[in-house]
């Protein structure tokens, strides 16, 4: 039986089809369509190994081509961790994503043991980290806060200089409304600069600078973790006219 040409059936070039995707919000998909895509050419060359050592009769060539398959992959691992550290995650972040709600820690941020990957390129895990980062700003920025006031209580100086500063501005506020200084702008300004000055010493010598330093380090190493790993989510449920049929359409 022969079938006549329909003109309808188009062949969309990969790049457009992805930057269709990108564009539409459909970022869930392209984080599948990304993994399944390597895996097809990671499966494809398992094949092609499996095929040319099955030509061969000698033993020492199989193994030798087992071993250059399981190097290819863990260097393909170490090249997607490795690239992690080279690229800004902030690239994408805007002062909007910390003015919404704050994502569920349970259902959103953690998530179950399927919500999670090793992600396959690092075109996808660069997709996740600058999706992710942006999704749950507000999350990061909590644990900033937490580890934070964990490293200032670990050293009791630090939070004894974090205090100092407080009560330091609390009585700059309070000396500007006693001596009526928004008369004076000048007056004012001047002893602005000679309080942040005090505030900056008083830091420093109290080593606040090093419990910022832990809590920075540590929230951005579990963000680039998170975000990479964090396979994305759909922002919103499908609507009855973009349902689970339309979804796997899609993915194909």
């Amino acid at each position: 039986m022969t079938f006549s040409a329909n003109p309808l059936s188009l062949s969309v070039p990969e790049p457009a089809f992805e930057s269709w995707l990108r564009d539409s919000g459909y970022l869930e998909i392209l984080d599948d369509r990304t993994a399944a895509l390597d895996r097809r050419s990671s499966a494809a060359a398992n094949n092609t190994s499996s095929t040319a050592a099955s030509t061969s009769s000698s033993r020492y060539t199989t193994t030798t081509t087992t071993t250059r398959s399981v190097l290819s992959v863990v260097f393909a691992h170490l090249t997607t961790l490795l690239s992690l550290f080279t690229l800004n995650p902030f690239a994408k972040l805007s002062a909007e994503d910390f003015s919404g709600d704050t994502p569920s820690w349970t259902a959103a941020f953690i998530g179950d043991s399927g919500s999670y990957s090793v992600p396959s390129s690092p075109a996808q895990a660069r997709l996740r980290v600058h999706e992710n980062v942006k999704r749950y700003a507000r999350n990061y920025s909590t644990l900033f806060i937490v580890f934070f006031a964990c490293s200032l209580y670990q050293i009791p100086v630090a939070l004894l200089g974090s205090i100092s500063s407080l009560v330091l501005w609390d009585l700059f506020r309070l000396g500007c409304e006693k001596w009526g200084l928004d008369g004076y702008p000048s007056s004012r300004q001047l002893l602005i600069r000679l309080v942040q000055c005090a505030t900056a010493v008083v830091l420093y010598c109290s080593n606040v600078q090093l419990a910022f330093f832990c809590a920075v380090a540590i929230v951005y190493a579990v963000m680039i973790l998170h975000a990479s790993l964090r396979k994305l989510s759909p922002l919103k449920q499908p609507s009855r006219a973009e349902g689970p049929g339309h979804r796997r359409f899609l993915l194909k």
